[in-house]
């Protein structure tokens, strides 16, 4: 398999094969993180590919260190713009409403929960904040509030209840709201 400075590399020499090269290392975790917001499988390709599309257009503005972080980044923003979309006027029911919703206890203060997540004090607190909690429990809120997967989902995947996980979720959104509040982000 290629190595991700290749392809970064690729797309910079504006090579095409970067982008088979990207799905061909990337492709179904891009579609993973799609399809844990959207739950349609139509829906997540189509996101994919807009990702592919994306990379191609930004690389030459940006050379990112970490590819795996940087497509996930834009599949994911690219899915939450589609489920928004197809959300606009419905709300309640979905997993991914569910989810931000918890979240919105903790950053519930803000006027615009997308702009505050992309500040650069913001990603800094949350990496002090994911340190702080412990290896699992930053496992458990990251699959839950990033990759937007259902409690039951994280409970098999870490061989956990989905009571210890409502727990661990529970714990992480008050220690969460603690340190925003004595950031004066909350």
């Amino acid at each position: 398999m290629m190595t991700d400075e290749k392809i970064v590399e690729m797309y910079w020499q504006r090579t095409e094969k970067a982008i088979k090269e990207t799905e061909k290392k990337y492709g179904k975790y891009c579609f993973t993180v799609a399809f844990n917001i959207l739950r349609n499988a139509s829906d997540s390709e189509e996101c994919v590919n807009d990702t592919y599309m994306s990379a191609w257009n930004s690389m030459p503005e940006q050379r990112p260190s970490k590819l795996k972080a940087f497509l996930a980044r834009i599949t994911r923003n690219i899915s939450l713009a589609k489920y928004r979309y197809y959300n606009a006027e419905k709300r309640g029911g979905g997993e991914t409403d569910l989810a931000l919703d918890e979240l919105l206890e903790c950053v519930s203060g803000c006027d615009n929960t997308e702009d505050i997540i992309d500040t650069i004090h913001f990603a800094a607190v949350m990496d002090g904040f994911l340190d702080s909690i412990g290896e699992m429990a930053a496992k458990v809120f990251i699959c839950r509030y990033w990759y937007i997967m259902s409690v039951k989902e994280i409970a098999v995947k870490y061989n956990m209840t989905e009571n210890r996980v409502k727990v661990s979720l529970h714990r992480s959104r008050n220690a969460l709201k603690e340190i925003l509040t004595k950031e004066g982000l909350y």
